[in-house]
């Protein structure tokens, strides 16, 4: 396996990892970042940029057709190897991202998480939502995370119907009694309780005031100019593994049941778009939903979660000490009324658990379905970015992902 990039001395057990995933763990294309202290040690790509097969465009590529240098701006092929500037689609590690920006604006007084969302949002406090926290929206414990009409694709990005959908949608379970992942009502809660407070969508937001700042390429909203930098994702088939015994089959069978149930509220959360959006389309990505759009390169998650926790480069910093101990803050733990298993949130971040393995207990981040993974360690200072183009049936703890966070931890002292 061809792998570009550099290891800072200390860190070569992650680059072991990385071609293992490759090597065993069906990788096709991925890239890996890590900061340390505010600098980067490991920045590594490899594999092709496309997982499906197709061009840029959607069309299936001649495997014999030369791939000669393209000036910029042309469209990639499916024979073109990952670079150093390839980005990909996160899914829901585009939560953590947009999980900072409820966090800067409590920081600057804007938000308080304990106002009703109502104070900022009136229409949403119809069919008893009036007494719905900020904290409560942002910790997944709303009880919002299905709609009793799906919406189609065209609906979910157009950004009027899924505000409209979700501020007239009646709770699932009593607000704050319990907690569940919204996976797909998390864009529309989050996107228009932003917009709301701040008279900017979400996507800009993040450009104006975390992306640009920081060099970062990362976008919640794809921009045309930036769309042949991005490769094309597939779902993927994962080697064969050991089979697991004992709780842990159980656990499994359990989350099996709940996606095939029709009627069951796990099933029904990821439904909320139906029929599900083509995660290559254009418009898709043009979009702008923080819970599943965000478009990344490994070392912008990396170094985006670094400036959470302290400055980058010896710039700049996202958090302020006060803000980094709220983002870590346990709001939500036990059993997820959607996956089914125990989870940990913070105000919006996934926390270190069995079900999502961070690199330690004091860790936050998110995983996206499939695979990608970021998240800070702010005892270790590091932060960590994982994108992959093939997408494996995993949600919290993809074992590629885990891979790395294991050989991650081996580089750290004890």
């Amino acid at each position: 396996m061809d792998v570009q990039g550099t290891v800072t001395e200390g860190f070569e057990p992650v680059r072991g990892a990385f071609v293992s995933n490759f090597e065993q763990r069906g990788e096709r294309g991925a890239a890996v970042s890590v900061y340390r202290d505010g600098y980067k040690v490991v920045d590594l790509w490899a594999g092709v940029a496309n997982a499906d097969g197709a061009g840029a465009d959607g069309a299936d590529a001649d495997p014999a057709a030369p791939s000669p240098a393209a000036p910029a701006g042309t469209p990639r092929t499916d024979s073109e190897p990952w670079r150093e500037d390839t980005a990909q689609i996160v899914r829901s590690a585009t939560k953590g991202i947009a999980a900072a920006v409820p966090l800067i604006l409590q920081q600057r007084g804007q938000l308080d998480p304990d106002a009703p969302v109502s104070t900022y949002w009136p229409e949403f406090k119809a069919n008893g939502k009036e007494r719905v926290l900020v904290r409560q929206l942002l910790a997944h414990r709303a009880g919002l995370p299905v709609l009793d009409t799906p919406l189609s694709p065209a609906e979910a990005i157009d950004g009027v119907s899924g505000p409209r959908a979700i501020a007239a949608q009646a709770p699932a379970w009593e607000p704050g009694t319990a907690h569940g992942y919204h996976a797909q009502t998390y864009s529309w809660l989050l996107g228009e309780l932003v917009r709301r407070v701040t008279g900017r969508t979400i996507g800009r937001w993040v450009a104006e005031e975390m992306a640009r700042p920081l060099g970062l390429d990362l976008w919640i909203g794809l921009p045309p100019a930036e769309a042949h930098r991005v490769g094309r994702v597939a779902e993927t088939e994962a080697p064969a593994q050991p089979a697991a015994q004992g709780l842990r089959v159980r656990a499994k069978r359990s989350v099996s049941d709940a996606y095939r149930d029709p009627d069951s509220l796990t099933r029904r959360a990821f439904a909320a778009i139906d029929p599900l959006p083509d995660e290559n389309d254009p418009a898709y990505r043009a979009a702008e939903l923080p819970a599943s759009s965000g478009i990344a390169t490994a070392r912008a998650l990396a170094r985006c979660y670094a400036a959470m926790i302290g400055e980058v480069d010896g710039g700049n910093r996202l958090f302020a000490p006060a803000t980094l101990t709220l983002a870590r803050t346990e709001e939500s733990s036990g059993p997820d009324r959607i996956l089914v298993v125990d989870t940990r949130f913070g105000l919006g971040h996934m926390l270190h658990s069995p079900a999502c393995p961070l690199l330690s207990r004091g860790s936050f981040g998110h995983p996206g379905r499939g695979g990608s993974l970021a998240f800070a360690d702010p005892e270790a200072a590091i932060g960590f970015g994982y994108v992959t183009n093939g997408l494996q049936k995993n949600v919290t703890a993809d074992p590629r992902a885990q891979a790395l966070v294991r050989a991650l931890r081996e580089c750290l002292p004890r």
